[in-house]
């Protein structure tokens, strides 16, 4: 890409320090384009998981299993802290993945008031197939940059979200 090449974040900045001199509007070069890519990044994955059957919150559900190797079982609560819903909302994605035949439930052999969930066949299936699918959706779209420039970028963006993320 050349120093010429402008975008609409270009546009937006010029405008604002046509209308306000008086602000330093440098953070827009950068958020506004994190801003803007976040949109087109889920649009792009929701049309991605929607080719395998799987609406956004049923692929995080099922990833937050998968990553979590076999047999690929959590308990609600680790599914609440993996993909930061409430625990009525994350009842009710279960009962919902359940009733797809993607998850199952079964009664935790090490708390008898707790359940754990799993992924059922179907759902290691669907859940890999979409993962496969996103993966090569993703790396078509870093083609542009250097594997140098990906990892100077990964780097600068894991400084910004950092202090947004914490662990228990």
């Amino acid at each position: 890409m050349t120093e010429d090449a402008k975008d609409e974040v270009d546009r937006l900045v010029a405008a604002w320090q046509a209308e306000r001199p008086d602000l330093d509007v440098e953070p827009l070069h950068v958020l506004s384009r994190v801003s803007r890519l976040a949109k087109h990044l889920d649009r792009a994955r929701r049309a991605s998981f929607a080719e395998h059957g799987l609406e956004p919150w049923e692929f995080d559900v099922l990833t937050a299993l998968r990553r979590a190797g076999r047999p690929y079982e959590l308990s609600p609560g680790a599914l609440l802290r993996a993909t930061l819903v409430t625990s009525g909302t994350m009842t009710n994605r279960i009962d919902r993945l359940v009733q797809a035949g993607l998850v199952r439930r079964r009664p935790d052999p090490d708390d008898r008031r707790g359940v754990l969930v799993s992924l059922t066949d179907a759902g290691l299936v669907r859940v890999d197939s979409a993962f496969t699918g996103l993966l090569r959706w993703e790396q078509d779209l870093m083609s542009s940059l250097t594997p140098h420039d990906q990892q100077t970028l990964a780097a600068l963006l894991r400084t910004l979200l950092a202090p947004f993320d914490t662990f228990d």
